[in-house]
């Protein structure tokens, strides 16, 4: 551990002198991230990819692709899954599936996914982006309201990094207002609402396999729904349109699982209760070792609902001696590859395409606060130590030492 006595009154060389961006060795080197780079058991992989190759069958609905869907199907506690090669697909194959005909706009928050957008594009749609919620950061009823119109084709509510949106109160007013509602799911796959599984919401939920994800499949993604006519629909987009070999029925593309990637997922999937004790581990020593840093708030995950405890949100307020930016940029000199949350929100971003911007004051507020801290397999609670001494010693960086990293910071280019 390179971090100085900093004891006021005492003669060290300054703090700042250590530092990766004074050309000092990086805390960690092979740098640690934010995503989950789960790694399932070799053996398990072996033996679910012995199944297809024995069966000569390697994409286009294989029996460990079928495996999978039930399982998630049954886990999520909805009627059926349909697995895809990436989240990506799922999204724009569902909103292309659901959005009302003859409308234009797709309602989604401000404050999400930096590429959500192109999503909305793909799918020949317009995102039309509106506001979150300042205490749980998702998007709620009241934002959704401001948004919709009469070219409302149909609203996308993503569930933050931490905890969940409010799914049963947007379900209900989607029902209401008679549009279609599809949620992003990907960072919530554990996690219920009001004691109801994620997944089983609305018209359909899309998840992620990629390997940033809780279930690693290395790639790939799946949808959720309860509709007989959807599930079809999607099951025949995914393979180019086919209802046989030469008959295209509806608009498609080349989307479907292939089987290795379902090994993967399975084997993942089998160990999912080892990842998420290890993720409470994690999230609990980050909470622990933030106690007395002036500054910083771990964003806390919601105690009567479960959780995977994948992602570590923290927030960075005026106490805190340096910006977020200028933190963030610090811990990965020092290869700790943490990330701003969701920075710059969407409505404030330029675009090739058309986009539809409300007033959003609390993405905007929120937008330079919030900062994604390393979490998932590859990071030990020993490296979480670290990770906040280091910044507890940032939170008691001396002026001289604040005054030369700010320097550095306004030269870096």
């Amino acid at each position: 551990m390179k971090i100085l006595d900093m004891t006021i009154g005492k003669k060290y060389p300054p703090f700042s002198e250590n530092l990766a961006i004074f050309g000092g060795s990086p805390l960690f080197d092979p740098p640690i991230s934010t995503s989950n780079l789960y790694e399932p058991s070799l053996r398990r992989i072996k033996d679910y990819s012995a199944r297809f190759i024995d069966a000569r069958q390697y994409t286009n609905n294989g029996p460990l692709t079928v495996e999978l869907e039930n399982r998630l199907a049954n886990f999520h506690k909805s009627k059926y899954c349909i697995a895809m090669a990436n989240g990506f697909w799922a999204l724009v194959l569902s909103m292309k599936a659901l959005a009302l005909p003859g409308r234009t706009e797709v309602i989604i928050p401000s404050l999400t996914y930096r590429r959500m957008s192109d999503a909305i594009a793909w799918a020949g749609l317009t995102p039309h982006f509106v506001d979150v919620n300042r205490e749980s950061l998702a998007i709620d009823v009241e934002s959704i309201l401001s948004g919709i119109n009469g070219e409302t084709a149909l609203i996308l509510a993503v569930h933050p990094i931490i905890n969940t949106c409010e799914a049963g109160k947007i379900e209900y007013l989607a029902r209401q207002l008679e549009i279609p509602i599809l949620f992003d799911s990907v960072e919530s796959v554990y996690e219920s609402v009001d004691g109801r599984k994620v997944g089983s919401f609305g018209d359909a939920e899309c998840f992620s396999l990629h390997a940033s994800k809780l279930i690693n499949g290395f790639e790939g993604g799946y949808v959720t729904t309860n509709s007989t006519e959807l599930a079809e629909r999607l099951k025949l987009s995914r393979a180019f349109g086919f209802a046989e070999q030469d008959e295209v029925v509806v608009f498609g593309t080349n989307a479907k699982l292939n089987e290795p990637h379902a090994a993967v997922a399975l084997a993942s999937f089998d160990e999912l209760e080892v990842q998420v004790q290890h993720n409470e581990r994690i999230f609990r020593t980050y909470l622990e070792q933030s106690v007395g840093i002036c500054g910083i708030d771990v964003v806390r995950f919601k105690p009567n609902e479960p959780s995977s405890f994948k992602n570590i949100l923290v927030e960075i307020n005026e106490d805190f001696p340096v910006d977020r930016d200028l933190l963030v940029w610090i811990l990965n000199s020092e290869g700790i590859l943490a990330r701003p949350y969701y920075s710059p929100p969407l409505h404030l971003k330029t675009y090739s395409y058309k986009t539809i911007a409300s007033n959003a004051p609390v993405s905007e507020w929120a937008q330079g606060r919030f900062v994604l801290l390393p979490s998932g397999y590859r990071v030990a609670v020993e490296d979480v130590v670290e990770i906040m001494e280091l910044i507890r010693t940032i939170s008691h960086m001396s002026t001289y030492d604040l005054t030369l990293i700010s320097e550095r910071w306004g030269n870096r280019k």
